[in-house]
Protein backbone atom coordinates (compact mmCIF):
# COMPACT_ATOMS: atom_id res chain seq x y z
CA UNK A 1 0.00 0.00 0.00
CA UNK A 2 1.37 3.64 -0.31
CA UNK A 3 0.30 6.46 1.01
CA UNK A 4 -2.78 7.72 -0.59
CA UNK A 5 -3.98 3.99 -0.06
CA UNK A 6 -4.10 4.76 3.86
CA UNK A 7 -5.64 8.14 2.54
CA UNK A 8 -8.48 6.29 1.29
CA UNK A 9 -8.92 3.29 3.85
CA UNK A 10 -8.54 5.77 6.84
CA UNK A 11 -10.92 8.28 5.43
CA UNK A 12 -13.64 5.17 4.56
CA UNK A 13 -13.08 4.15 8.06
CA UNK A 14 -13.81 7.47 9.43
CA UNK A 15 -17.12 8.38 7.30
CA UNK A 16 -18.20 4.15 8.47
CA UNK A 17 -17.88 5.88 12.18
CA UNK A 18 -20.08 9.23 10.83
CA UNK A 19 -17.33 11.72 11.45
CA UNK A 20 -18.88 12.87 8.29
CA UNK A 21 -22.36 13.21 9.08
CA UNK A 22 -22.60 16.52 10.32
CA UNK A 23 -21.20 18.37 7.68
CA UNK A 24 -22.46 16.58 5.25
CA UNK A 25 -25.79 17.67 6.72
CA UNK A 26 -24.75 21.52 6.99
CA UNK A 27 -23.47 21.09 3.84
CA UNK A 28 -26.95 20.57 2.61
CA UNK A 29 -27.99 23.29 4.48
CA UNK A 30 -25.98 25.91 2.97
CA UNK A 31 -26.49 24.41 -0.75
CA UNK A 32 -26.40 27.59 -2.71
CA UNK A 33 -24.78 29.70 -0.81
CA UNK A 34 -21.43 29.71 -2.56
CA UNK A 35 -19.87 31.98 0.37
CA UNK A 36 -20.99 29.85 2.87
CA UNK A 37 -20.38 26.61 1.89
CA UNK A 38 -17.01 27.84 1.47
CA UNK A 39 -16.82 29.62 4.95
CA UNK A 40 -18.34 25.93 6.22
CA UNK A 41 -15.34 23.77 4.17
CA UNK A 42 -12.27 26.13 5.50
CA UNK A 43 -13.99 26.09 9.60
CA UNK A 44 -14.00 22.24 9.01
CA UNK A 45 -11.01 21.79 7.48
CA UNK A 46 -9.51 24.12 10.04
CA UNK A 47 -11.00 21.94 12.85
CA UNK A 48 -9.25 18.98 11.47
CA UNK A 49 -6.86 20.27 11.46
CA UNK A 50 -6.18 21.41 14.53
CA UNK A 51 -7.28 17.66 15.72
CA UNK A 52 -4.11 16.30 14.06
CA UNK A 53 -2.29 19.15 16.38
CA UNK A 54 -3.87 17.69 18.99
CA UNK A 55 -2.80 14.42 18.42
CA UNK A 56 0.98 15.55 17.74
CA UNK A 57 0.52 17.61 21.47
CA UNK A 58 -0.45 14.60 22.78
CA UNK A 59 2.58 12.76 21.26
CA UNK A 60 4.63 15.26 23.11
CA UNK A 61 3.53 14.43 26.52
CA UNK A 62 3.97 10.45 25.67
CA UNK A 63 7.28 11.72 25.26
CA UNK A 64 7.14 13.96 28.69
CA UNK A 65 5.91 11.26 31.01
CA UNK A 66 7.16 8.16 29.36
CA UNK A 67 3.96 6.19 30.03
CA UNK A 68 2.17 3.28 28.57
CA UNK A 69 -0.76 4.29 26.46
CA UNK A 70 -3.86 4.06 28.55
CA UNK A 71 -6.31 2.67 25.38
CA UNK A 72 -2.88 0.24 24.29
CA UNK A 73 -0.86 -0.47 27.48
CA UNK A 74 1.48 -2.90 25.37
CA UNK A 75 2.57 0.54 23.54
CA UNK A 76 4.48 3.65 24.69
CA UNK A 77 1.78 6.66 24.67
CA UNK A 78 3.89 8.26 22.33
CA UNK A 79 3.89 5.35 19.57
CA UNK A 80 -0.17 5.26 20.06
CA UNK A 81 -0.48 9.41 19.27
CA UNK A 82 1.86 9.22 16.74
CA UNK A 83 -0.56 6.74 15.22
CA UNK A 84 -3.21 8.69 15.81
CA UNK A 85 -1.67 11.60 13.88
CA UNK A 86 -0.70 9.70 10.86
CA UNK A 87 -4.50 8.07 10.83
CA UNK A 88 -6.11 11.83 11.12
CA UNK A 89 -3.51 13.03 8.35
CA UNK A 90 -4.65 10.22 6.10
CA UNK A 91 -8.17 10.71 6.54
CA UNK A 92 -8.18 14.06 5.69
CA UNK A 93 -5.68 13.75 3.08
CA UNK A 94 -8.11 11.18 1.35
CA UNK A 95 -11.08 13.72 2.46
CA UNK A 96 -9.63 16.44 -0.02
CA UNK A 97 -7.80 14.52 -2.70
CA UNK A 98 -4.97 15.64 -1.57
CA UNK A 99 -1.78 12.94 -3.35
CA UNK A 100 0.17 12.58 -0.30
CA UNK A 101 2.60 9.95 -1.83
CA UNK A 102 3.29 12.74 -4.64
CA UNK A 103 3.54 15.19 -2.17
CA UNK A 104 5.95 13.48 0.45
CA UNK A 105 7.81 12.67 -2.31
CA UNK A 106 8.92 15.65 -3.91
CA UNK A 107 9.43 17.71 -0.77
CA UNK A 108 11.57 14.74 1.09
CA UNK A 109 13.81 15.05 -2.85
CA UNK A 110 13.73 18.54 -2.07
CA UNK A 111 14.89 18.25 1.23
CA UNK A 112 17.82 17.12 0.17
CA UNK A 113 18.75 19.66 -2.03
CA UNK A 114 18.28 22.38 0.74
CA UNK A 115 21.15 24.27 1.77
CA UNK A 116 19.67 24.95 5.20
CA UNK A 117 19.66 21.34 6.08
CA UNK A 118 23.09 20.88 4.61
CA UNK A 119 25.12 19.55 8.34
CA UNK A 120 27.40 22.78 7.52
CA UNK A 121 24.54 25.33 7.49
CA UNK A 122 23.24 24.37 10.29
CA UNK A 123 26.11 24.75 12.24
CA UNK A 124 26.66 28.17 11.33
CA UNK A 125 25.90 31.01 13.07
CA UNK A 126 22.13 31.82 12.55
CA UNK A 127 21.52 28.12 11.19
CA UNK A 128 18.51 25.94 12.37
CA UNK A 129 19.75 24.27 15.53
CA UNK A 130 16.07 22.47 16.05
Amino acid sequence: MDLNDYSKLCNNAARMAGWYCEIEHLKKMVEGNDKLARYLDVTFNASRLALIHSEVSEALEGVRKAIPDSHLPNLPSVDVELADTLIRIFDFCGENGIDLERAVREKFEYNQRRADHKPENRAAAGGKSI
